[in-house]
């Protein structure tokens, strides 16, 4: 007999250090049968639409909300997201589906999903209903998340390839419930540590050794055990790193052995950057291939700005010529609306989106090339595409070019995890001497084929990875 599956999304990783806030504006929503246009695209919703199909579901789609990585959320996002939700309950449905973030926060609420999924339970008929779903590996995942689903599937690597996969793995779990007519429930062990996301990548220890030894114990009542990073700049109770056993027994000895894995690496995982002006001296070398200077303070896809200047200021300071930058410049892009291609205007670059950075820095440029700035993604695997499916827009954009560099400026903040968004202006990455990513990890997947050495600095802005500049 076929399954009516509800499916729902409400994905936003809240950085609640910036200044600015996010509105309702800023979210792309999906309604209704909008939803299914995702089928088979390369997001998590995507993917298991996709499952559903194969498996004769029937879809009961909600809603869709998603924004990039930004400042607290209002409170009216949620809602008018949860009044959506509710008109389009339907009691009749034998399960729920969720494509969550997991470190959502609005001005009242600093657990939004775990305030979601309390709301739904005290919906008609909804106490009792089976609750699977997806989040992003760097939640902050809390006891109400815990309590009131069943089955919530963390991804597995940092970059984020296997999105679109982990909603998959947890949509399969769905159907061994129904299968089996078991249901897991989910025991979480939240631990005293907090790691920064350039401590985070899961070809490295920490986060290496606690995904392999957490494979190796799934089996059996295991259905899955997920490994949550956590996301630091998110100032709440539950920010931290966590464990979860979805099982239908009792998992506490996979958890201590976990946990005493985490604790043990607990230092591995704390990492600092060394100031761009220390790397100078290096990058100023010549080598045969690509540098890449990785700018985590300015991690867009961590709810940065994408506009702070202090790796630009570094580039202009030592002259380094056929390098790139790209900043989220909205006025910069309008200032440059009236020019012609080749004229020249001296700007207020970047600098405008945090009260950490030095400000904008003032350049003579001249206009190369200006777009759309809508691409399509070369990699239907990244992070981005977990966030946006196959295609993105960065507004309006411009190259310009300054001494020898050239500067990217988008109106809507992109996060580097795709180098389409180059290629889209004419630019090959691969033939330039020094190019700056505004990442932390999640831009690896794509940089690492093309790079012959990277650079990961601290500069002003946002999210520097000494999280004791946090400290209140």
């Amino acid at each position: 007999m076929s399954k009516n599956i509800l499916i729902a999304g409400l994905f936003h990783e809240t950085h609640t250090f910036v200044d600015d806030v996010t509105s309702l504006a800023d979210f792309q929503f999906r309604v209704g049968d909008t939803m299914l246009d995702c089928a088979g695209d390369a997001s998590p919703l995507g993917g298991v639409l996709e499952f559903a199909q194969k498996q004769n579901w029937k879809i009961l789609p909600a809603l869709d909300a998603r924004a990039t990585p930004s400042g607290t959320v209002n409170d009216d996002v949620l809602e008018i997201w949860w009044a959506e939700f509710k008109a389009r309950w339907d009691a009749n449905c034998d399960a729920l589906f969720l494509v969550l973030h997991g470190a959502m926060v609005c001005e009242s609420f600093p657990d939004v999903e775990g305030e979601v999924l309390k709301r739904i339970r005290t919906l008609p008929r909804a106490a009792g209903k089976p609750i699977f779903g997806v989040y992003d590996l760097h939640a902050n995942f809390s006891p109400g998340m815990a309590r009131h689903a069943d089955c919530l599937v963390a991804y597995r690597k940092n970059p984020h390839t296997d999105a679109r996969e982990s909603a998959v793995r947890a949509a399969r779990l769905l159907a061994r419930h129904f299968e089996s007519g078991q249901t897991p429930k989910m025991q979480l062990r939240q631990l005293p540590v907090v790691w920064p996301p350039t401590g985070t990548a899961t070809a490295e220890d920490p986060m290496r050794a606690l995904e392999q030894r957490a494979r190796e114990l799934e089996g059996g009542d295991a259905w899955a055990i997920n490994i949550t990073a956590g996301f630091a700049f998110a100032d709440t109770p539950d920010t931290g790193v966590s464990l979860q056993a979805i099982t239908t027994a009792d998992a506490s000895a996979a958890l201590d052995e976990l946990e005493s894995l985490a604790l043990e690496l607990k230092e591995v995982g704390a990492r600092i950057d060394p100031p761009v002006e220390s790397v100078m001296p290096e990058i100023c070398k010549t080598v045969n291939g690509l540098t890449v200077l990785v700018e985590p303070s300015d991690n867009i896809g961590g709810g940065a700005p994408g506009d702070c200047t202090g790796c630009l200021r570094a580039l202009v300071l030592h002259h380094i010529e056929n390098s790139a930058v790209c900043l989220n410049d909205p006025e910069a892009v309008r200032a440059l609306s009236g020019l012609h291609t080749g004229g020249r205007l001296t700007l207020a670059l970047g600098g405008k989106g945090s009260r950490f950075d030095e400000g904008p820095l003032e350049l003579d440029v001249e206009l190369i090339s200006r777009s759309s700035g809508r691409f399509e993604l070369e990699d239907k695997q990244s992070h981005l595409a977990s966030m946006c499916g196959d295609y993105f827009d960065m507004g309006n954009c411009a190259v310009v070019q300054h001494a020898g560099m050239t500067i990217l400026l988008t109106s809507n903040k992109t996060a580097p995890f795709d180098l389409g968004q180059w290629r889209s202006q004419g630019m090959e990455p691969a033939t330039l001497n020094v190019i700056v990513v505004k990442a932390a990890v999640a831009h690896r997947a794509a940089y690492d084929p093309i790079t012959a050495r990277s650079f990961t600095v601290d500069t002003p802005g946002p999210c520097s990875s000494d999280l004791k500049r946090w400290r209140k």
